[in-house]
């Protein structure tokens, strides 16, 4: 095992400031480095275990908080003033800034997206293809914003602010995404792609997992049995351990 150096690295970027940790290895080498980016009303801490494991094997990580991302991120930007694209900007800065770093291998970036983290991802990683070397997807929430225009189907029904799962959010993220097919804007990613989902998963129906890996030329959909949206203590290990073997097999 690889000791390893955690601290806290924050980046700055359209007036905000976004608050990450990174667990890169303690050597002088450059190594691969997965990018971690967290779902709804989460945070960079979701990903504390498998952050230990990947540095712990000599991969580097950079886990963080987007902006208004949760209700407790320690990010800036108010939750009502989070957008998918907001996330996607803040996704853009962390790739951009983490290319420079001395400890980085530049051509061996990898991109992790949990649930709504995972569609920002998957948006990224089209117009990132050059820098990218893969794409990890963690039930990614491709279903937003069909969810939403269903529910919100003209600009006059949509609300200034929304309580959703005890967040408050506000007329720019419903409206960013009035209208917009996801599928229209994902799956020209050429590199591998991997793909975890739960088959009891009640927030993300499989059939989203299912299409995105028909989608993509290189995509593999890994089911996990049982398990739905967040995975077990047991199915998260497995999700770390083949994120390694991911990360390992394609340098």
């Amino acid at each position: 095992m690889n000791k390893y150096i955690k601290e806290v690295v924050k980046i700055n970027h359209h007036s905000r400031e976004i608050y990450g940790v990174s667990y890169m290895p303690e050597n002088k080498e450059k190594c691969p480095t997965v990018i971690y980016s967290h779902g709804f009303n989460a945070t960079h801490s979701n990903f504390a275990m498998n952050s230990e494991y990947l540095a712990a094997n000599g991969v580097g990580v950079y886990c963080f908080d987007f902006c208004g991302g949760a209700v407790n991120s320690k990010s800036d930007l108010k939750t009502s003033e989070m957008s998918i694209f907001t996330e996607k900007e803040d996704l853009c800065a962390v790739i951009d800034t983490i290319r420079t770093w001395d400890n980085v291998d530049s051509d061996n970036i990898f991109l992790f997206g949990e649930s709504q983290g995972g569609l920002v991802t998957a948006l990224i990683a089209d117009e990132y293809e050059e820098q990218i070397k893969g794409v990890l997807l963690l039930y990614p929430a491709l279903c937003i914003a069909d969810n939403w225009n269903e529910r919100f189907p003209t600009f006059e029904s949509i609300p200034d602010i929304e309580e959703v799962w005890g967040v408050t959010l506000g007329r720019v993220f419903f409206e960013s995404i009035h209208g917009y097919n996801v599928f229209e804007h994902i799956g020209k990613f050429h590199k591998d792609v991997l793909i975890f989902h739960g088959d009891n998963d009640r927030i993300v129906p499989i059939e989203y997992g299912n299409r995105a890996s028909r989608l993509y030329p290189h995509a593999t959909l890994e089911v996990f049995l049982g398990e739905g949206h967040g995975f077990s203590e047991a199915g998260n290990k497995k999700v770390a351990m083949m994120t390694y073997e991911f990360v390992k097999e394609r340098l």
